[in-house]
């Protein structure tokens, strides 16, 4: 048994052995780091899993964490496998689209959000200023990961994905833009 008192056939197990893991919260320090640990746990395995599978549901939060969790996907020698499912929003778009090409799957009824970067501070004046560096940088980095894994311009990006208001998007919507593989029923 695991300190959480779970036997082998308590679906959590079951799934971890299977090489799937569930993100359904906020992206926070925590539940990257949980993810992230499985991730290296499965790659550290002496008998590996062909591929891992990340079922995602949640509505964003804490974009350091989500590029914590990204650049751990990126580094997995087992390629994962990413379904959106309910809601991918923000940094869960994010973690969604670093998924191997080819295996980003969305369920039918997935609603998708893309926004600019957003992020709030406090401070003096050149505090302020200071920070507006950062800002820059995640702002970059996004936009960078969006190119990579969608193939867009960056132009295509600002007008299509990351203009002044939000956007949301259907699966199908999403397919047409290859912001995933496929669209399936989950079973």
């Amino acid at each position: 048994m695991s300190k959480k008192g779970a036997t082998p056939n308590q679906p959590s197990n079951n799934l971890s052995n299977n090489g799937v893991y569930v993100l359904m919260d906020e992206i926070t320090m925590g539940s990257c780091a949980d993810c992230l640990k499985w991730i290296m746990n499965h790659n550290l395995a002496e008998t590996r899993l062909p591929q891992l599978t990340i079922i995602i549901n949640s509505p964003g939060g804490d974009v350091h964490a989500a590029f914590a969790l990204i650049d751990t996907m990126k580094a997995s020698t087992i390629p994962i496998k990413t379904v959106g499912l309910g809601l991918i929003a923000s940094c869960g778009f994010l973690i969604f689209i670093a998924g191997k090409k080819g295996s980003r799957i969305l369920t039918p009824n997935t609603s998708i959000l893309s926004h600019q970067y957003s992020w709030g501070s406090h401070g003096k004046e050149h505090e302020l200023y200071a920070r507006v560096k950062e800002f820059e940088l995640s702002t970059n980095r996004m936009i960078e990961h969006y190119k990579k894994c969608i193939g867009m311009s960056e132009k295509q990006i600002r007008e299509i994905l990351l203009p002044p208001q939000d956007v949301w998007l259907s699966a199908k919507e999403a397919k047409k833009l290859k912001i995933c593989d496929k669209i399936e029923e989950l079973y």
